[in-house]
Order: structure tokens, then C-alpha cells, then sequence
């Protein structure tokens, strides 16, 4: 049975998520790594729902995809993070490519941020499947150099956090296997009748030897 994370006597379920922000001038550089209790296909198909993701990230008001050309995809997102008085909108359009089952590959077109990079690997090795998220990017409006990390730090952990309690809500439906059905009458006429034809051949065999 898969494991979902919770929260024992208040402890932050999603401590386990490893995220680290680092504020160089403009440059914001996030990197995380998330461990998830669930297979490599299951992550994949949560971290490539961009259609409904607004619906399971909490942060997110839509998430839609614009357009799409084999392994490419155009998509749209726009929501908010707040911590205390301070809140940051975000409205992006990003190219993103897929490299199936193993890694997506995002970078900015148009929105409300002068560059955005990202790559997101699914990683397993000798153990847990992890999500390890990279990349680095330049907003447009003044990040403070204190609690501006420290939102990014919190909504990115509590993000990701969602997105592993969906792959528990993601699980796929046992497989209901057919019930047998009683033959119907036309069905027991049709096997009698295959009886009977065996009968009379085998009473013609029967005389053709004797």
C-alpha cells in the first residue's frame, strides 16, 4: 500500500522535502528534491497534468496547455503566493519539453518575470523514486532579500508537497474483473444441439465399422 505523508502532533508533513533558495542580485536560484512513494510512471503522469493541476496545487488559479506539438507544449499558469504582508503574482506562459518518463524542460516565453529556466528529473536509484527540481530565474518586481527567499522556500516545499498527496489520490482503480453470467436459453439450445450432432456421428462411425 502507498504511504501518503502526514502530520503528526503538528510536525510540517513535507520537512522531507529538501528545497534550497539562493538570492544572488536579481537572480533567484531554486533547487529542490522531493522523495515520493509511488512509481516513476505515476510521478510523471502528476508532474505532466498541467490541465488540471490547478486543481491539486493550492497556489495555482488556472494551469491549462495552449498548444501542443509532439513532445512540446505551450502552457499557461497564473496564481499568487502570499506570506504575511507580502504577496507575489505570477502570470506565465513557458515552452515546455518532454522527455518521457524521465524529464521536463521549461523555460519562459512571456509573463510577469525577465527569465525563467527550469529542468525537472524523475530519479530513481536504489531506492524511492525523488523528484529533483533545478533551475533559476529573474523576476520583475523587487524580491526582499529575507522574506523574499523565505516565501519562495515555503510555497515551493508546500507545492510539492501537494503535488506527492496527489500522487496517493492518483492511484489507479483496482481492476474489476467480469463476472461469469449464467448461459442464455439460446446459448443451451445451441450446445444441446452440438451434443446431439456429436451423438448421431459417432452412431454412423459406430456403423460403418460394424
Amino acid at each position: 500500500m502507498r504511504r501518503c505523508p502526514a502530520s503528526a502532533f503538528g510536525l510540517n508533513p513535507n520537512q522531507d522535502i529538501l528545497v534550497r533558495v539562493e538570492k544572488d542580485g536579481q537572480n533567484i536560484a531554486v533547487d529542490v528534491d522531493c522523495p515520493v512513494d509511488a512509481p516513476s510512471e505515476l510521478a510523471w503522469e502528476v508532474l505532466t497534468d498541467y490541465d488540471h493541476m490547478a486543481k491539486f496545487i493550492s497556489n495555482l488559479e488556472y494551469s491549462g496547455v495552449q498548444d501542443k506539438a509532439d513532445n512540446v507544449l505551450r502552457v499557461h499558469q497564473k496564481g499568487q503566493a502570499s506570506r504575511g504582508p507580502l504577496t507575489i503574482k505570477f502570470d506565465n506562459v513557458r515552452e515546455v519539453e518532454l522527455v518521457p518518463q524521465r524529464e521536463i524542460r521549461s523555460r519562459l516565453i512571456r509573463g510577469d518575470m525577465k527569465e525563467s529556466n527550469f529542468v525537472t528529473r524523475i530519479v530513481e536509484v536504489d531506492g524511492p523514486v525523488h523528484v529533483v527540481n533545478s533551475g533559476r530565474y529573474i523576476p520583475n518586481v523587487w524580491v526582499p532579500p529575507l522574506i523574499g527567499p523565505a516565501l519562495i522556500q515555503a510555497e515551493t516545499q508546500k507545492q510539492f508537497g501537494e503535488i506527492r498527496l496527489r500522487y496517493c489520490a492518483g492511484s489507479p482503480p483496482p481492476v474489476r474483473r467480469r463476472q461469469a453470467t449464467a448461459p442464455t436459453r439460446r446459448a443451451r439450445r445451441s450446445a444441446a444441439h452440438r451434443r446431439a450432432q456429436a451423438a448421431n456421428q459417432d452412431v454412423d462411425d459406430v456403423r460403418a465399422v460394424g
